[in-house]
């Protein structure tokens, strides 16, 4: 629950509320406040800032029915609810959601020319559950994408199998990661 909240924000709220008590506990002649004030809340501030310049927000989901959420706890294998939940957290210090994974698959030629996650979707299907991801891939083809179906299946798996389909635009790509059990 914690990665859901923006520590960047968190931090400069907070930076911003000691520094403001302690500008006004320097105009009251309050010095141990005014000192506490400045000492904890200017750093939290400049940490906050440093936070917002490499933060990575978290990707957006589709609507999860109940059922497949029940699927999702009774199915999925651990690597699945990891990129789960590390793809709807915020992130510091990444450039983009899968970055060192697409790099390992052979997907991200350059960082100018890297498939880009831009939604994910949980379903049923065929009584297994499925995490389906959604690529913007204008550099790499779907026949590019279909070469390293085996590959994928074996960097997330054991006890996955990959559906590669294309999207609702020529440039998006559907990776479906479907449990076996």
């Amino acid at each position: 629950m914690l990665r859901r909240i923006p520590l960047a924000t968190s931090a400069l709220v907070l930076g911003l509320g000691l520094s403001a008590l302690g500008i006004i506990a320097y105009i009251t002649d309050n010095p141990t406040l005014n000192l506490a004030g400045f000492f904890y809340g200017i750093p939290l501030v400049l940490i906050g800032l440093a936070l917002k310049t490499a933060e990575l927000k978290p990707i957006p989901s589709l609507p999860t029915s109940e059922e497949v959420v029940a699927l999702r706890k009774k199915k999925a294998t651990p690597t699945l609810q990891k990129l789960l939940r590390d793809v709807t957290s915020y992130r510091y210090g990444q450039e983009a959601h899968l970055e060192e994974a697409l790099k390992k698959l052979g997907l991200s030629p350059s960082p100018a020319k890297r498939p880009v996650l831009t939604k994910i979707e949980e379903r049923e299907v065929e009584g297994n559950y499925a995490l389906i991801l959604y690529f913007h891939s204008p550099f790499i083809s779907l026949d590019g994408w279909l070469d390293k179906r085996e590959k994928i299946a074996k960097f997330f798996g054991p006890g996955i199998t990959v559906s590669i389909t294309p999207g609702a635009t020529e440039e998006e790509i559907k990776v479906g990661l479907i449990t076996t059990q």
